[in-house]
């Protein structure tokens, strides 16, 4: 099977949990729904193209930064109560409240990605615009910038290993993918992560996403953490990955 991998690193960055507002708070590495909206982004697909996602990276610190938050319900505009008034039709206006929140970076991210598309075809695609992308790459928020320092098409295969592998970076494992669950709850922490979504219509009119989870464990890298034996999928240069 053939897929690419993607060596990059990010200065600041935040991967934000959906469930985070007041404090948006990051993922360690970013989700898999971030990076492929990436690849798609960068090649200027407008439907899904169906692709397999290994992510693994390591980052150096955490800091916290602020920003500004604007909050609106439609209510009318009160002196004292509101910073900023958005004038309506006859007279009337609505209020809006501004404050501040604070957002995690995550800071000096080094990435390892492995893309495999369902369709071969794709590989070239991804891989020129990738190494030539129309407009500066991003991954996390839109500031938040991706220099790309590798792009390579490699071979993946599937490898059994009777010797205890190393966490050389942190990775995301999906759960399906171990035999062994135990081991992992112990090393690392579990997290319910976005891939793809589809539209569901709820009304007339009215669509939301749903999206398709993916079951994982972040195992953090670490000499004494170890990918035991198992069904295991390398590339060519020996990079583990686990593809989801």
């Amino acid at each position: 099977m053939k897929g690419i991998r993607i060596e990059a690193y990010q200065n600041l960055v935040n991967y934000r949990k959906p469930t985070s507002f007041q404090l948006k708070e990051s993922y360690p590495l970013p989700p898999y729904s971030t990076v492929i909206g990436m690849v798609h982004a960068a090649c200027g697909f407008t439907s899904y193209v169906p692709m397999q996602v290994s992510i693994q990276g390591k980052y150096h610190s955490k800091v916290n930064d602020l920003w500004t938050r604007y909050e609106f319900a439609g209510s009318t505009f009160e002196e004292g109560r509101h910073q900023l008034k958005v004038e309506l039709t006859e007279g009337k206006a609505h209020g809006i409240t501004r404050g501040v929140s604070t957002t995690e970076l995550l800071v000096d991210v080094e990435l390892v990605l492995h893309i495999v598309p369902e369709d071969e075809s794709y590989i070239p695609i991804i891989v020129d615009a990738l190494k030539s992308p129309v407009e500066y790459l991003s991954l996390g928020r839109r500031e938040d910038l991706l220099q790309i320092n590798v792009v390579k098409e490699v071979e993946i295969v599937e490898e059994f290993t009777d010797s205890d592998t190393g966490v050389l970076y942190d990775i995301y494992l999906p759960q399906h993918l171990t035999n062994d669950e135990k081991i992992y709850r112990k090393l690392g922490t579990t997290y319910r992560l976005n891939k793809v979504y589809e539209q569901l219509e709820i009304s007339k009119g009215k669509k939301i996403r749903q999206w398709q989870k993916v079951n994982v464990f972040h195992v953090p890298a670490s000499e004494t953490n170890q990918l035991y034996a198992n069904d295991i999928h390398m590339d060519t240069d020996g990079y583990v990955l686990f593809l989801a």
